[in-house]
């Protein structure tokens, strides 16, 4: 694995763990092995537990996630029901 600076690892982890991306994805895109990637993270993690400006960012990236998959939830619930609304005004047509 090639030496990458510490902004490139931070933008790896934060792809990961604010959006979603999974290893297998980012190792295939960027040319990182995956277990170079699970380090990383692992590393940001620890420092988590020291540096409470690291914590507030990575409490962020986590919420952020979520809310990410939660749109998405509904988005998909949203869809759902308007397909029924026009079903059932067909049938009442």
């Amino acid at each position: 694995m090639g030496n990458y600076n510490d902004e490139f690892k931070k933008k790896i982890v934060k792809l990961h763990l604010e959006n979603g991306c999974s290893l297998k994805s980012l190792s295939d895109e960027f040319n990182i092995s995956k277990s170079g990637i699970s380090n990383w993270v692992k590393k940001y993690r620890e420092e988590c537990q020291t540096n409470t400006e690291t914590k507030a960012e990575y409490d962020l990236m986590a919420e952020n996630l979520r809310l990410r998959k939660q749109l998405e939830e509904v988005e998909k619930e949203n869809l759902f029901l308007k397909k029924a609304a026009a079903f059932f005004a067909k049938e009442i047509d």
